[in-house]
């Protein structure tokens, strides 16, 4: 079932690389609701953007819930080894 629970923040530093090349990311919004492309019922979205640069400064990724709990571990464990360096 949707949400609607959406997360948005700014991205004070970040890159993205859309049809255009690579912009700079303003924004990333993560939210759960029917995706446009993936083959589930539900996915965890997530839009990096550039409203700046108009609709072609997007990164969309459509993750299921088991995808996005791994990448959320993944992140979570290279943050943790990054700050002892």
């Amino acid at each position: 079932m949707c949400t609607y629970s959406t997360e948005k923040i700014d991205v004070a530093a970040g890159s993205g690389k859309g049809p255009d090349g690579w912009f700079p990311l303003r924004t990333a919004t993560v939210y759960y609701d029917h995706p446009v492309h993936a083959p589930d019922e539900h996915t965890v979205n997530i839009d990096f953007l550039n409203p700046e640069r108009g609709p072609s400064a997007r990164v969309a990724v459509e993750l299921s819930l088991d995808t996005a709990k791994e990448l959320l571990a993944a992140l979570q464990t290279t943050i943790d080894r990054a700050a002892h360096h």
